[in-house]
């Protein structure tokens, strides 16, 4: 590989089958990670927020720095992205009073605006493309955005129309399912399904954590939090020893 490779070589993975199968998890201990510390631990929203938000700041700062892509690095942070997602979509549904639909369109708006301003700047949103610090930055901005919008989409779907938790799930996957099939037999962005994907996987993660670990009356199975969680965490840190992780490519655009 030649120096000019190596600085456009992007320092997010490539995405493959088994990038998606890890986000989902990551997803998935984020909610039950986040309602550990936040309800189980009952330290509360704000205080969650505090905890997960300040690491998160600290490994994308670390992600930034970084001269190439660690698997381990970028994992982490998209896990600390989802927990402090959980905690921030809570507290501002929940503690703020703004409820779901307030709480999921101020997000949206957030993700909307994130990807234009970054559309503007640097003339793509192509997840291929990371590899110099704004371009970083205003990753993990969206990412983070999205986690929180996937929280709030997540407990809304699953806490109205009577659908409960797997109802909800249901429904992610199906939304999923119907991205894929976009993109297998459309001509449609693969820049704008990817986003599409990556921001339903995390309603799809909330709904599958709340199913997990809430109460049996409520429509969970109401597990361990903190026994989810360290599964869940198992899970993750087996899949990325064994599926193939390697850094993504750089397009010519979007």
């Amino acid at each position: 590989m030649t120096q000019d490779e190596r600085e456009t070589v992007s320092k997010v993975p490539a995405v493959t089958l088994g990038f998606w199968v890890i986000k989902i998890l990551a997803t998935t201990l984020g909610e039950t990670g986040g309602d550990t510390v936040s309800m189980t631990m009952d330290l509360g929203y704000l205080i969650g927020t505090a905890i997960f938000l300040s690491l998160l700041v600290v490994l994308v700062w670390a992600q930034i720095a970084a001269k190439r892509f660690n698997v381990w690095l970028y994992w982490a942070t998209i896990i600390a992205s989802t927990t402090a997602g959980t905690t921030m979509a809570d507290f501002a549904t929940r503690s703020l009073g703004i409820g779901y639909p307030g709480g999921s369109l101020l997000l949206l708006a957030c993700v909307i605006g994130s990807l234009a301003v970054w559309r503007a700047v640097l003339g793509t949103v192509s997840v291929e493309s990371v590899s110099a610090p704004r371009a970083e930055l205003f990753y993990w901005v969206t990412i983070t955005f999205s986690q929180t919008l996937g929280t709030a989409l997540g407990d809304w779907t699953a806490d109205t129309g009577d659908l409960g938790y797997s109802g909800a799930a249901l429904v992610f996957a199906g939304a999923l399912a119907v991205v894929a099939g976009l993109y297998f037999r459309t001509r449609v962005s693969r820049v704008w399904l990817f986003w599409a994907a990556f921001i339903l996987t995390r309603p799809l993660g909330a709904a599958v954590g709340d199913f997990l670990d809430k109460p049996i009356a409520s429509g969970g199975l109401d597990f361990s939090r903190p026994l989810a969680s360290a599964v869940l965490a198992a899970a993750i840190l087996a899949l990325i020893l064994v599926l193939p992780q390697r850094a993504g490519g750089h397009p010519a655009g979007d």
